[in-house]
């Protein structure tokens, strides 16, 4: 598979008041998500869009424990490298921190409490990636959108206006957590006031894109499933759904292991070797599966 050339960001700090006292001595992203760690659902919805260099930027006390967690990502055909946000300084803060490692090149970020799930969601986020030309949100219509980010589009079909958290929305159509932007992005992001929290907002970053005329929206349907989990009962409700469609399937959602095998990133001997290197028997019989049972389709078919 040929893709274009981005980078990713994982944001995975925060205070995470809405979990407490669930979260005062572990990081949110630590947590489980039904049999996997929450950063996992992040981090392969980037990599199913092909993106193989990732920064993880999570606060001084859970840093280390995420590293720990992921390695460097070598294992996957993958490079990870971690930085530590001292303090919530907003979403648009992470770019400021990740200058470095963004360089010269486009980025695409996510939130770290992110879960997507669909049909859609490998082939969307490759065509985002590859076709980019400012800035593309991705949004997901929600029954109640008070709490989000909510963008409103005109006729055509083409967005006219983001509020951050309306009273009175004027869609259902929410801005999710997950965000492709261009090299520009740096530079946006470190010109930003702090709003009234103090906070770089991604709101106000991405309505500077829509001034320009160089924000795109790419709205997930039916087929899709975005979840924040955000408080116990979304937390509770994310493990419940994965936990529905793997044992109905009889697939892993946000495999990292299965990921990087069907991309094309490791070889059947590695993801052998991955197995092999497991304790827990459930997941490395299920690797050791994918090995001897590829797909129909072919291996490196992304879903």
């Amino acid at each position: 598979m040929n893709f274009a050339a981005s980078k990713g960001i994982v944001l995975a700090g925060g205070r995470n008041l809405r979990l407490h006292p669930i979260t005062i001595a572990v990081s949110k992203q630590l947590l489980p998500i039904y049999d996997k760690p929450m950063v996992y659902y992040p981090l392969t919805t980037l990599m199913l869009g092909g993106v193989r260099e990732i920064l993880i930027i999570s606060t001084p006390k859970d840093t280390p424990r995420l590293k720990e967690l992921l390695g460097d990502g070598s294992q996957w055909g993958m490079a990870l490298s971690y930085a530590v946000q001292d303090e919530p300084k907003g979403l648009a803060h992470a770019f400021v921190i990740g200058r470095d490692f963004v360089g010269g090149d486009p980025v695409t970020l996510i939130l770290g409490d992110n879960v997507f799930f669909g049909s859609e969601l490998a082939l969307k986020t490759q065509q985002a990636i590859a076709n980019n030309r400012g800035a593309t949100v991705f949004t997901y219509p929600v029954k109640d959108p008070r709490g989000f980010g909510v963008l409103t589009h005109d006729a055509d079909g083409r967005p006219v206006d983001i509020e951050e958290k309306p009273a009175t929305p004027k869609s259902n159509l929410a801005v999710t957590g997950l965000y492709v932007y261009d090299n520009e992005v740096v530079r946006i992001a470190e010109s930003l006031q702090p709003s009234t929290r103090g906070e770089l907002e991604i709101t106000d970053l991405n309505r500077v894109y829509l001034r320009r005329g160089m924000l795109d929206v790419v709205q997930f349907g039916r087929g899709m499933a975005w979840l924040d989990t955000g408080t116990p009962e979304s937390l509770l409700e994310a493990s419940q759904f994965v936990q529905t469609i793997e044992h109905r399937q009889g697939l892993k959602v946000a495999c990292p292991e299965e990921v990087a095998w069907r991309m094309g990133w490791i070889t059947d001997g590695e993801l052998a070797a991955l197995a092999d290197s497991l304790q827990g028997r459930g997941y490395a019989d299920y690797l050791h599966d994918l090995v001897a049972n590829p797909d129909a389709d072919g291996k490196n078919d992304a879903y």
